[in-house]
Formats: C-alpha cells, structure tokens, sequence
C-alpha cells in the first residue's frame, strides 16, 4: 500500500486549525466530485463513521471512514485523529496530527496509507503522488480563511 506524507504550516492556532481540518462535511467540498456523508450523530468522537462518496452519476465510488483515535489539541499541546478506511474499493487509514509552533500557529503532519482494490501496486508510486497533491490542496483549502 502506498503511503503518503504532507507536512503543512499554517499561522491558525491549533485549536482552530484541528476544528477546520476535522470539519468532515467540509473535506467533501474541497475533493472534486465528492461529497460527504455523515452516519452517526454529533459531536464527532471515536465511533464516528462517515463517507466520502466520489464520482459522477451511477459511477461512483464510496471511501467508507471511521474515527479510531480521537485526541482534541489542549491547551497548546498536539491533537491526534486516525481514521480507518472501510470501504470497499478504498482501504488504508489516515492520522491528521496538528503540533502548535513556538512562533504561534500549527503544523500539520498529514499521514496516509490507501489501497485502490483491483489496482496493481506498479501504480503506488502515482497514487501516492495523487494523493499527495489532492490533499495538500484540501489542506491548504480548509485551512483558508
């Protein structure tokens, strides 16, 4: 499986960087032809499950997600999400750590394995890079102001 790092600074303070990033109805928004599903009630916590539904009329595909580890920042210290990847065309998982800076704002360590089923691992090296590039973009989006 391939697995992918972003590393992205930002002047938010960790709080608020934690709360936009974790906004999982907002992720939809900022992947092209993709929205997002919540499936179980607020606040989000570990349990939380919800899917990220991409494509075009009947061709789609769902990336199926649930929070496995959630650690809220506090004050100034780190904050830790992992998600589990249950789909059935994508798997893998995902941990959105955001650390404060001693200058003020955040560092975000954005870390990803994924599995496409039915893709030869040949092609892990492009679905890394794509993956790279999609979510630095989505990072750098949710963190806008």
């Amino acid at each position: 499986m391939p697995v992918f790092r972003i590393i992205h600074r930002t002047p938010a303070p960790v709080a608020e960087a934690w709360s936009r990033l974790t906004d999982w109805q907002r992720h939809g928004a900022q992947v092209p032809l993709t929205r997002t599903i919540i499936e179980t009630a607020p606040p989000t916590r570990a349990g939380t499950i919800f899917t990220a539904r991409t494509g075009v009329g009947r061709i789609t595909f769902d990336d199926r997600m649930e929070v496995v580890v959630w650690r809220p920042p506090a004050a100034d210290s780190a904050g830790l999400v992992r998600l589990e990847k249950r789909g059935r065309a994508v798997t893998g998982w995902a941990e959105i750590e955001i650390r404060p800076l001693a200058e003020g704002g955040a560092e975000i360590h954005w870390r990803e394995e994924v599995r496409l089923r039915g893709l030869p691992r040949a092609l892990d090296p492009v679905v890394a890079a794509a993956g790279r590039l999609l979510f630095g973009r989505a990072i750098a989006r949710l963190l806008a102001r």
